[in-house]
């Protein structure tokens, strides 16, 4: 069984930072990517931003975020943090860990995602 387990979510005034946590654990033989992910109410599911967990780990972030938001990873611990500043608004949203994992080396690559954490960002 994987299991992911997000935190650092909350309430925070416009202009303020979170970094949010998320942690994978249980049957993993290897992670290829760690992502976050966000849905805003009445909105769907979007991408924010992700990191590569080979190699230096290359990052891509939505164009909405870029230049506020910083993804980074503990390969080690199977942790991936998102790194949140100078929050508007339009930030608010359920914020989602996904994951790719293979839990053994027979198997493929699947999709994990966290139960997710709320981000309100309001004065």
């Amino acid at each position: 069984q994987v299991q992911l387990v997000e935190s650092g979510g909350g309430l925070v005034q416009p202009g303020g930072s979170l970094r949010l946590s998320c942690a994978a654990s249980g049957s993993i033989f290897s992670i290829n990517a760690m992502a976050w992910y966000r849905q805003a109410p009445g909105k769907e599911r979007e991408f924010v931003a992700v990191i590569s967990v080979s190699g230096g780990g290359s990052t891509h972030y939505a164009d909405s975020v870029k230049g506020r938001f910083t993804i980074s990873r503990d390969n080690a611990k199977n942790m991936v943090y998102l790194q949140m500043n100078s929050l508007k608004p339009e930030d608010t949203a359920v914020y989602y860990c996904n994951v790719a994992i293979r839990r053994t080396v027979a198997a493929p690559f699947e999709n994990y995602w966290g139960q997710g954490t709320q981000v309100t960002v309001s004065s």
